[in-house]
Formats: structure tokens, sequence, C-alpha cells
């Protein structure tokens, strides 16, 4: 049995514009954040996966040959997942076993879910020896959550996670795939208040959503909603069902919102870019119908709180985490108003960091 320990570590992200725009083609914004999932373990001389949360103090052991999700428990599909997609893409695996450690809060929004995807990939990549370009992982991550686990998400988590810089904000063309640097402002920090809402996307408003838009993009005769602007999506108001216009209202406006996002970024006009948040939150709130009153009170009571630029729900929603852009110097009375303002609310101090490769890169 090799018993050289192998480590690999993931970061969560934290999305500051472009709220359900990857699926459908668009474009977002996102940083990776100073928190993530280490996967610390081994290979074994058998077929057998052995993984431990330290979390939860919870273990799973299952045979590689025959992995079934409904066989093993959720918090190890995202793992086990990934696995699964190596052996159905002829890449180098075998047995092994994993300790799993972070300190992302899990629920927030924060997307505990990618950032273990990308530590485990990144994990047998190494264990096992297979060469993976950053976009073939990111790939393998999301049909993993896709096929064992049963959440339709796009690629905005896990490229974000694997590509993150610290310093900047990961814009990607959720289309091409092209991802760019643009540079967040020295003088603020983000702030994530987590609701304590715990949001379970896998409980069906997710994909619902997703297919809402899907139908969107059929009604309006374009291949995915990027490709429509909010001017020819109000002309065709009449044809739409009263949901499905306002779903599509949301993406087409958000993406026109990350655009003038990266813009305020590269102008360094801090004030616009919160602007933007606060707009973004609010269709959320009345279009797409992703958030819920514990956000929206978050997101008021930033709003009225001095030093801040914006704030608006981040992830999937239903729950989770508000994002706070903040001015530098201002994080203890933010943080302060916003634990006050609710009930069970955590807030996080973080700052744009270094993605899973360029982490990785520096431990070599």
């Amino acid at each position: 049995m090799s018993i050289n320990p192998l480590t690999t570590y993931a970061p969560g992200r934290a999305e500051l514009l472009g709220n359900h725009t990857d699926y459908n083609e668009g474009f977002v914004l996102a940083i990776a954040v100073d928190r993530g999932t280490t996967l610390t373990g081994h290979r074994r001389d058998d077929r057998t996966v052995r993984l431990h949360s330290r979390d939860l103090g919870q273990t799973q052991e299952t045979a590689l040959d025959g992995l079934a999700s409904e066989k093993v428990a959720p918090w190890s599909r995202y793992v086990l997942g990934v696995v699964d997609q190596f052996l159905r893409n002829d890449l180098p695996v075998s047995g092994f076993e994993a300790e799993i450690s972070g300190n992302l809060p899990m629920g927030a929004g924060l997307s505990s879910s990618a950032s273990l995807e990308n530590a485990t990939a990144l994990f047998l990549a190494k264990a096992f020896g297979a060469k993976l370009d950053p976009m073939y992982m990111a790939r393998l991550a999301q049909k993993a959550e896709h096929d064992f686990v049963g959440v339709r998400c796009g690629l905005l988590d896990q490229i974000t996670s694997l590509l993150g810089k610290a310093g900047h904000a990961t814009f990607i063309d959720c289309r091409s795939f092209e991802v760019q640097h643009v540079p967040l402002h020295d003088k603020v920090s983000i702030i994530l208040a987590n609701s304590g809402v715990k949001h379970a996307l896998v409980a069906g408003e997710y994909n619902e959503r997703r297919s809402d838009c899907e139908a969107a993009a059929q009604a309006l005769g374009v291949p995915a909603l990027r490709d429509a602007s909010t001017n020819f999506l109000q002309s065709r108001k009449s044809s739409l069902a009263d949901r499905i216009y306002h779903r599509a209202l949301h993406i087409v406006g958000e993406n026109e919102r990350v655009l003038a996002g990266v813009e305020a970024l590269r102008q360094g006009n801090i004030p616009r870019f919160g602007e933007l948040m606060y707009a973004s939150h609010e269709s959320s709130r009345v279009n797409f119908e992703n958030s819920c009153p514990e956000l929206d009170q978050l997101v008021e009571t930033a709003r009225k709180t001095p030093g801040v630029y914006g704030a608006r729900l981040s992830g999937g929603g239903f729950g989770g985490a508000t994002i706070n852009l903040v001015e530098k110097g201002c994080e203890e009375q933010v943080v302060q108003t916003l634990t006050t303002s609710l009930p069970g609310v955590s807030c996080l101090v973080t700052h744009a960091a270094d993605g899973a490769l360029a982490c990785a890169a520096s431990h070599q």
C-alpha cells in the first residue's frame, strides 16, 4: 500500500454579479475566497474508496466498481461523482483513502460543492498521474454534480474555484469560456453575510429555474438567453407566459449588469458597481424569485449602512448568503450591523484570493 500522503485544496467562490447567467451561456463576475476544502490521503492497493469527513465525523466506504449515487451518503457524492467521471472518461483511478476538511460554511452560497469537487479532481490527478487542463477539470466536476448529485449547475463555480486570481474578479464568458481577470480596487473588502437559512438546491428550485430559462429561449427563438437584449425581450412580452417572461427578464438584465460591472471596475468606479449589485438583488427578488425574506432584509440593512457600496444575494439563492462590497476600514461596523439585524446571521470578511491551480503551483 502506498502511504505517501497527498494534500490538495480548492477555495470556495462568491459571485459578485451574474446570478444564474452561467447555464444561459451568459456572463459572470466572481471571486475565489480565502476559505476552502482540503483533501488529504493516499492510494490503496485495492479498489476500495474510503472517505472520512472530519467536519461531519462520518466515514463512507465503497467499492470503486459499481459506484451508485443512491447507495452512498449525500456528502460523499461530490467526491464519488468525480471518481465516477474519471472511470467514465477512462482516466487513471484506483482505490484510495482521503480525509475531507474545510472552513467554508455549508449552505451559505459559497459553493462548498464545487470546492470539494475541484479538490477531488486535483487529488485524483495527482495520485494517479492524470494530466488535465483546467477547463476539462471544471467540466468533470460539473458533470459529477449533474450525474451523481442531481443538480444541473453551470460552470461558474468550478471555473472560479480553479482559476481565481488574488486581488481580481474573475470575468467568465460562459459561451466561449474565455476567462479574464479584472482588478478589484484595493480599498474594498468583501463581507459575506450568511442568513442561516440553509439552501438545498437539490430540492428542485434550481432545476426548475433552469427549465424556465430554456423555455424562454425557445419561445424567443434564440439559442440561449445570452442572445436576447432587454429591448427585444420587452417587445415579445405578450407572447410569453408571465412567469417565463420574468425569469428571462432577470437573466437578460443580469448579463447587461455584468458587462456594465466589468466596465465600472476597470474605471475604478466602485459606487457604480455597488448600484448594479443592488439592481441585481432587486431583479432576483422580483423576477427570478430566488431570494427570501431574510436575504431581502440583509440587503436592505446593508443599503442603510455607511461604508457599504452594494449588496445582493450570492449563489443559487433560496437562502444562503448576501455579498457586500464594503469600504476598507468599515468592516467591523458593517459586520456588527448585519449580525444584529437578524437572529442567526454570521459574517465572513474575505477578499479575492487565488484559485486552486495557483495555490497548487505555489506549494509545489
